[in-house]
């Protein structure tokens, strides 16, 4: 199994900044792929970004392409979500979550991190 934790939610002011960080223990040698997703209220969970714990195939979805910018760390096995010219829109709770396989789901997420843009 992978454990995920997410920090660095909070409450930030449009226009700022704010970086995710989440923390995978656990058989992180079977991670595949990590990525983020976001749960506003009344809303269904969607995807944020996404990269090969390669480093490689990087995706980001329309609404955050050129403002929020996934990395990794592999040696610490943490997770970067950097949000930059953050939007009232992007208020949410962020998750973080691994695949293990090629094909599938993701198979393990964090618990979430409050993110709330105030405008």
């Amino acid at each position: 199994q992978v454990q995920l934790v997410e920090s660095g939610g909070g409450l930030v002011q449009a226009g700022g900044s704010l970086r995710l960080s989440c923390a995978a223990s656990g058989r992180t040698f079977s991670i595949y792929r990590m990525g983020w997703f976001r749960q506003a209220p009344g809303k269904e969970r969607e995807f944020v970004a996404a990269m090969a714990w390669s480093g490689a195939s990087t995706v980001y979805a329309d609404s955050v392409k050129g403002r929020f910018a996934i990395s990794r760390d592999n040696a610490k096995n943490m997770v970067y979500l950097q949000m930059n010219t953050l939007k009232p829109e992007d208020t949410a709770v962020y998750y973080c979550a691994v695949k293990t396989r090629v094909q599938g789901q993701y198979d393990y997420w964090g618990q979430g991190t409050q993110v709330t843009v105030s405008s």
